[in-house]
């Protein structure tokens, strides 16, 4: 009778654990299967970048040389190679001007929403900065053009700086906000109990370990506004020669792109192809060093 009754005992258990097995099998089935399918999702989302990025070495890379560097873009019937020295000028300047504009407008608009505000003032200003992200860039080339071209400097590399800047605001806004709220908000009272004051808590505590996810979002605007051409259209047109002068019209790395892409001379749309790659380049570089600089001082 003992051993019957331990072998009924017994069996309720071994029926658990089979079914236990069964639900542990048929739910690493579904992972396995659920992950194969996010990483196929991930390789066809990869898949454009690297036809992109490959297409465009190809066909941009024979096309760098010292020339390309040093030299002013040639005319249409010139035998002259020719380069783009004066365009790559020109978007550091603007893009180094929007940035200059946009950064402390926008880091400390982020600081004010995720650390003083309160109320229903940081909704509205969240949603303003979403409706701001979402227009079309050449809508901002039109605003600054009836803002600063028509009335003050005409075309510019200070009025295409200030449409670059206008660009860069809500990406560094939202991007600066979002990372100042990940910081937990324990480590904001384990500063105030120690003695710190509201300010010092932002400025020594918050912002460097929120830093990585700025310098993120900063090179993210950077990027953006270094490829964008519609605006300086409006702004800062194009110049063929050098600019030493911040009020006249100046040339640009994408400007340059869209004049040379459809032109019927093999030159001048080689030296676009070469443009291109310098602009995926300066993203690439730009990307590098925000992560190389963000690690060196926060570890």
């Amino acid at each position: 009778m003992t051993s019957h009754s331990q072998a009924d005992s017994r069996q309720p258990d071994q029926n658990a654990k089979n079914i236990t097995r069964k639900k542990g099998s048929r739910q690493s089935l579904g992972e396995t299967a659920w992950t194969v399918v996010a990483g196929l999702c991930l390789l066809t989302a990869l898949v454009p970048l690297f036809l992109v990025i490959a297409y465009v070495l190809v066909q941009g890379f024979s096309r760098l040389d010292v020339a390309a560097f040093t030299r002013l873009p040639p005319p249409p019937l010139s035998a002259n190679e020719g380069g783009f020295a004066n365009a790559l000028a020109g978007t550091l300047i603007m893009v180094a001007i929007g940035a200059l504009i946009s950064v402390p407008f926008g880091v400390l608009a982020a600081i004010y929403l995720a650390e003083f505000s309160s109320g229903q003032i940081p909704r509205w200003i969240r949603f303003a900065t979403n409706v701001l992200s979402g227009v079309p860039s050449i809508l901002m080339g039109v605003f600054i053009y009836g803002l600063l071209v028509l009335p003050f400097f005409g075309f510019s590399a200070i009025a295409g700086g200030a449409a670059l800047a206008v660009l860069m605001l809500p990406i560094i806004v939202r991007t600066t906000d979002e990372s100042l709220q990940i910081v937990p908000q324990s480590v904001r009272w384990a500063s105030l109990g120690m003695g710190a004051s509201k300010f010092q808590t932002v400025l020594r505590v918050v912002l460097p370990a929120a830093l990585p996810a700025i310098a993120t979002g900063l090179t993210l605007a950077v990027a953006r506004a270094a490829g964008e051409t519609a605006p300086l259209i409006f702004t800062a047109l194009f110049a063929q020669y050098w600019t030493d002068d911040l009020l006249s019209p100046i040339a640009s790395l994408s400007v340059l792109v869209y004049n040379f892409a459809a032109v019927p001379y093999e030159n001048q749309r080689e030296l676009a192809w070469a443009a291109s790659l310098i602009l995926v380049l300066i993203v690439l570089l730009t990307s590098i060093l925000s992560r190389w600089a963000t690690r060196k001082q926060v570890y």
